[in-house]
């Protein structure tokens, strides 16, 4: 949208589409209300704004200029100068002086950052608080520990997983991160079994950032015999009405527990994480679990990305590396034999990285591996080389697809028909469609519609997605914590003695609902890379975009390709997967530099 109040600079960024309108208002309300009229200073605030919209925490004032528009020559718009634009700023009253200062300059190791103050903030309240807790060693009793890691862990090989339960036991804030089924979970509930060995009083507290993941969290740790109750962020903070950023527990008022495990932390914003670390208590472990390689939260910020890649600075307590010795050694998988040195300096942080695949292995493993480390080439030579693990289609090559779909539904449908509970949840687990947009051709919208009438076709019946009926497949989109389903959770609609019931799959006994009772719930033949975050389908078909997109990324495709188990299908020509695999989320932050100087003292 044209904002018609903005002249020179900010005008040109905004007719090219660089700037919205949101981000030109806010700089130029800023600019009111302390009499700041220099463009380039007026300009760096709006790329802030606009940085902090599309996921970053601050603008990295030497990478200025590397905005991403498509269709766009970005070099052709009147950039003023880097030094130009530091010198400004440096003088600007929205920077410093007396008046109202809404932007934080920052100066690191790696250059010049430019913050809105509330990030800043955010930001320097986890940098501090990790400062903190890595200070000092907390009391434990580490022949206990010896003695208790080889029945958490079985097996004479050096393992990962008995590094990471060590430096939980050991470290007052330790962070877990690893691909799907490298043990993540599993590693959670052998922690808590080694801390409660230690003080069996001891009070844990387990969070993940939606109700999906908490509830597979409280299902996969209570399976491995521990009754504990999993909750929200939000409801571990005690989340207050009419605020989104506030809560009931605080720096004033500290959670009541001795430990806290969040789990599928890398959806877990900056906002978020910095209310969590303010209301954590400083003599309480904190333990961060999560896959830092997929999809960061839809907020500002990649803090699990950023905690894994910060620099190696604390120190080893001797006390653990005596206890794990061998296992600094873990060799995991082939494509990462042993700890690097990056990663044993990393161990001085606090942070391990989990990489021996237990769910998916063979080609779907090195398929992950090649997009994760950006290499596109052999990305592409896995997917052409006829393994079965693996597969690569044109957009016009459909049939494969076609049938996974249909075989998938008709299993569905002719369990759900005769009330076959396990065996309708089973087929919802076969197979799943998933794509990058909501929208357009290459969108959930329209494959779904294609999926629907592939099915149609195969079973002559018309499939009505606003009315319900046996092995129709749902997805829930929105939490309903008095139903128990939550946002992303998939379920099927099967025929019982009483008509249908909606079933969703738990590790315990499945969750059963008149589907009546759903207030939010859709037809679902495809769905969102997004959205399925968190599950796993034996097979798994990918459809991406067919030109440009900003939203095919190295993370997305990371994401999409993990869903699976046995199979991945993917769907696109080879330009879309390379792109997919070049293109890296860049969340600007300050997290993982050091900072040199700051505009005004916090």
């Amino acid at each position: 949208m044209k904002v018609m109040a903005a002249r020179g600079v900010l005008a040109a960024f905004n007719d090219a589409g660089v700037l919205e309108a949101a981000d030109v208002h806010v700089a130029l309300r800023l600019g009111r209300l302390v009499g700041e009229k220099d463009e380039a200073v007026l300009l760096a605030a709006a790329l802030t704004v606009r940085a902090v919209r599309l996921g970053s925490v601050c603008v990295d004032l030497h990478r200025l200029r590397e905005v991403n528009v498509e269709d766009l020559d970005v070099g052709s718009l009147p950039w003023p100068f880097f030094s130009e634009v530091v010198a400004a700023l440096r003088v600007s009253p929205l920077v410093v002086g007396d008046a109202l200062h809404p932007l934080r300059l920052v100066d690191t190791d790696e250059g010049p950052l430019l913050y809105l103050d509330r990030y800043f903030r955010q930001e320097e309240t986890i940098r501090r608080a990790l400062d903190a807790r890595s200070g000092y060693v907390p009391a434990y009793d580490a022949s206990l520990l010896a003695a208790g890691l080889p029945s958490a862990f079985p097996g004479a090989a050096p393992d990962r997983q008995r590094v990471a339960a060590a430096l939980a036991v050991s470290r007052w804030t330790s962070v877990i991160t690893g691909g799907p089924g490298t043990g993540k979970t599993h590693t959670i509930a052998r922690i808590i079994s080694l801390l409660q060995a230690q003080d069996p009083f001891v009070r844990v507290a387990l969070a993940a950032p939606t109700g999906k993941a908490a509830a597979r969290l409280q299902e996969e740790v209570g399976a491995q015999g521990l009754d504990l109750r999993a909750m929200t962020v939000h409801r571990l903070l005690g989340w207050l009405p009419g605020s989104s950023s506030r809560f009931r527990h605080d720096a004033t008022n500290r959670l009541p527990y001795d430990v806290v495990v969040v789990d599928e932390c890398s959806m877990v914003s900056l906002t978020m994480m910095a209310r969590l670390m303010e209301a954590v208590r400083p003599d309480a472990r904190l333990v961060l679990v999560g896959d830092a390689d997929q999809l960061a939260s839809i907020d500002a910020g990649a803090v699990l990305a950023d905690l894994v890649a910060r620099p190696g600075g604390g120190v080893v307590d001797p006390a653990l590396a005596q206890v794990v010795r061998r296992d600094l050694e873990a060799a995991d998988d082939p494509a990462e034999a042993r700890l690097s040195p990056r990663e044993v300096a990393g161990l001085g942080n606090g942070v391990v990285r989990l990489s021996r695949g237990r769910r998916f292995g063979g080609a779907i493993a090195s398929l992950a591996v090649a997009i994760r480390n950006g290499d596109a080439d052999l990305a592409m030579e896995l997917l052409t080389s006829g393994v079965d693990e693996v597969s690569f289609h044109a957009p016009d090559d459909l049939w494969g697809l076609q049938q996974d779909v249909v075989r998938s539904s008709l299993a569905m449908t002719s369990a759900a028909a005769v009330g076959d509970e396990a065996g309708a949840l089973a087929a919802l687990g076969e197979h799943r469609l998933l794509c990058a947009h909501r929208e357009g051709p290459y969108g959930v919208t329209e494959w779904d519609r294609r999926a629907r009438d592939w099915v149609q076709a195969a079973t002559g019946e018309r499939l009505d997605p606003w009315t319900w009926y046996a092995g129709q497949p749902l997805l829930v989109a929105a939490n309903d914590y008095d139903a128990k389903v939550y946002n992303g959770d998939t379920g099927v609609v099967i025929a019982s003695g009483d008509g249908l019931v909606a079933v969703f799959p738990r590790a315990g006994e499945p969750i059963r609902l008149h589907p009546s009772r759903l207030a939010a719930v859709q037809t679902v033949y495809a769905m969102t890379i997004h959205r399925s975050q968190g599950s796993q389908y034996r097979r798994v078909s990918v459809v991406l975009p067919g030109g440009p997109s900003a939203l095919l990324t190295r993370e997305l495709l990371y994401t999409a390709v993990t869903r699976a188990r046995e199979r991945v299908r993917v769907i696109g020509t080879a330009e879309s997967v390379r792109a997919g695999v070049e293109r890296q989320v860049l969340r600007a932050s300050g997290l993982r530099r050091k900072v040199v100087k700051t505009s005004k003292a916090p």
